[in-house]
């Protein structure tokens, strides 16, 4: 989970993956596309958020109040893509750390017995927590490869590096 989410020598990480973005070009759209770098780390952080609450909290958390605690509604997260001028994505990726520490830290207690526990999607659905965890990894690895796409078209790079562009 750690390795998906931020790891120093892993460049396929989420994190890893966002430092490559220049901070001026979070809000940069591609073309043809409809979503900014800011509007999927928002996505992911509030999933993170959401996820802990739902299998490990009191489930009463609204898709609203991760959003909120950034600076903004959900539905503004999802559709605009400057609604997040402020705060800085030095603080947006501050809320995302503290997400997925706050999820990482009940999995950590965790024993092989708990694996198997069914536990609460905010969906609503119960699913094993390996099943959840799983999901999470890959979570954090989707949106990390969707976010190096993006800066790839950014700098004008899309290609394989052993492909002549």
């Amino acid at each position: 989970m750690d390795l998906a989410f931020d790891e120093a020598d892993q460049e396929h990480s989420l994190l890893g993956n966002l430092r490559s973005v220049p901070e001026d070009r979070w809000l940069w759209v591609p073309p043809g596309g409809s979503r900014t770098v800011q509007q999927i780390v928002g996505h992911v952080g509030a999933c993170n958020y959401m996820y802990d609450n739902y299998a490990f909290g009191d489930r009463r958390m609204t898709w609203d109040e991760p959003a909120v605690a950034l600076g903004c509604t959900m539905e503004e997260l999802q559709s605009s893509p400057s609604i997040m001028d402020e705060p800085s994505p030095e603080h947006i990726i501050a809320w995302l750390n503290e997400g997925h520490r706050r999820l990482r830290q009940h999995i950590s207690v965790l024993d092989d017995d708990d694996l198997s526990k069914p536990r609460r999607r905010p969906e609503g659905e119960m699913k094993e927590t390996r099943w959840i965890i799983a999901v999470m990894i890959g979570h954090d690895l989707y949106h990390a490869g969707e976010i190096n796409h993006v800066r790839a078209l950014m700098q004008g790079r899309d290609g394989w590096a052993w492909i002549a562009e």
